[in-house]
């Protein structure tokens, strides 16, 4: 297992009708994925200007344990729970440089 940290940002457009449900959902994630191994923090943030969007910004302590974090149940569950309401997901995975 690689000891590399990784950062991740994670975009997420909500349909405008479905903004508050996909809002709800985002934030029921936070506490087991606090809990979970390698997990070094995990910030929901709101655009400002479209308030649709949402970000993760997320460090964790490899890439395996991020990964083993997207095939968690409460991933699987959220991406049950909110398909049709989000048009969009785009996810960087970033390394530190300095």
């Amino acid at each position: 297992m690689s000891n590399k940290q990784l950062t991740i940002t994670a975009s997420i457009l909500a349909k405008p009708d479905k903004r508050e449900f996909v809002k709800q959902a985002l934030l029921k994630l936070i506490p087991p994925t606090l809990k979970e191994d390698g997990c070094l923090n995990y910030d929901l943030h709101q655009d400002n200007e479209n308030p649709d969007r949402f970000f993760f910004y997320e460090n964790w302590a490899s890439r395996e344990l991020w990964l083993n974090h997207n095939a968690s149940e409460h991933i699987a569950a959220h991406r049950k729970a909110t398909e049709g309401t989000i048009v969009e997901v785009i996810i960087n995975e970033l390394s530190p440089v300095g």
